[in-house]
């Protein structure tokens, strides 16, 4: 039987490179050939053991994009959208159920019975690999024509996840004054779906010169230093909105201590939209009676929909030409160095880490190194 490679994670802080089986789709699934696979910053809390128990061993990797191999018996996306072997797809990671309360009946996400990893020694549709098997019911979506797959893959579950939280959490309204805690992945993606709504303000927190600069290409009107004091970011923040404060505030920074002082920063009136603390467990102190004064909303968000991925693609593909998304992907990893690129990515080395499975083991590119290869 033939095989391809496959990074599985045994146990936490285990890597290895295995060979697993590439099997034939079932009937309403696909078999894909990996072209990128996005390292997502859950995934260094997954691998750590931060993020809690996993089913292990598993295959790692959730945002991925691959060229059609074969089909099983059907020759339409999840959208109805036409498709044949050679065709670019870009997936949703999550295999729910369809026959459960939060499927059919609240149209949420997670459902009770969904699948978000599977083990590795069965079929399987991680993403740092050379092949991934798309289950009957995990939706994929073809990419349009002319669609750049590094700008698709630039902020993977990162755009679909903030699309899901403004789901949650009302969308952005023209005029509004937005702060976003942290500028990874989703917190630029948060940057860039608010700026397109037509925010007034645009403000980002973070201390990292670069990345701060990459989210001023986006759209962020505003940079505030993590290295000064709270209150000192406060009264930046509050001298740029106005006495009222901000409208919306993101987290997107993924550590504990953003929590209370997001919950500081919301205006009156305001949002606060939890969407980086997936993986830190833990508690922080808050005065409720500050939620209540402000007549402030929160809202958690997670696990998108398939209508988030198809939603994100599009807009990727729709701004790939007049935001510089692709130049988000700085660093490109063989399938047998992806423990180096989670170790970039949980250091703050890179904007955005793919595995790329055409790259040879210990040859770490960057898009200038990066030769002409086509998608």
């Amino acid at each position: 039987m033939a095989t391809g490679r496959a990074t599985v994670l045994v146990e936490p802080n285990r890597l290895e490179t295995w060979d697993v089986p590439i099997i034939e789709p079932e009937h309403g699934g696909a078999l894909v050939r990996i072209v990128l696979g996005g390292v997502c910053g859950s995934d260094v809390h997954i691998t750590t053991g931060e993020a809690g128990v996993m089913p292990f061993p598993i295959i790692l990797g959730h945002e991925g994009i691959g060229r059609i191999e074969k089909l099983g018996g059907f020759d339409t996306d999840y959208a109805g959208v036409p498709v044949k072997p050679g065709d670019l797809v870009y997936w949703s990671p999550i295999a729910a159920c369809h026959r459960c309360h939060s499927c059919t009946i609240l149209d949420e996400t997670p459902c009770e019975n969904a699948r978000f990893f599977e083990d590795a020694s069965k079929p399987n549709w991680g993403s740092y690999a050379d092949f991934a098997w798309l289950p009957n019911g995990l939706a994929f979506f073809k990419l349009p024509d002319g669609a750049d797959p590094l700008a698709v893959a630039a902020l993977g579950c990162a755009l679909p996840t903030v699309l899901r939280g403004f789901d949650r959490c009302r969308p952005v309204r023209l005029g509004e004054t937005v702060v976003v805690q942290g500028a990874g992945p989703v917190g630029l993606s948060a940057v860039l779906v608010a700026r397109q709504a037509g925010a007034r303000e645009v403000i980002v927190i973070d201390g990292v010169e670069g990345k701060l600069e990459v989210a001023r290409s986006l759209g962020a009107t505003a940079i505030v230093s993590l290295a000064l004091p709270p209150e000192e970011r406060r009264r930046q923040i509050y001298d740029l909105t106005g006495p009222s404060g901000p409208s919306l505030v993101v987290e997107a920074a993924g550590v504990l201590p953003a929590f209370p002082e997001g919950v500081d920063l919301t205006g009156v009136h305001g949002r606060y939209l939890i969407l980086g603390l997936w993986g830190a467990i833990g508690t922080q102190p808050i005065s409720p009676r500050d939620m209540t004064t402000k007549n402030i909303t929160i809202a958690g968000a997670t696990f998108p929909k398939p209508k988030h991925y198809h939603g994100a693609m599009h807009l990727a593909a729709r701004l790939q030409d007049s935001v510089p998304l692709a130049a988000l992907v700085t660093h490109r990893y063989a399938i047998e160095d992806a423990g180096k690129a989670l170790d970039a990515v949980h250091h703050g080395a890179v904007i955005k880490a793919v595995i790329d499975p055409e790259l040879s083991p210990a040859l770490r590119m960057t898009p200038a190194s990066s030769p002409a290869r086509p998608m």
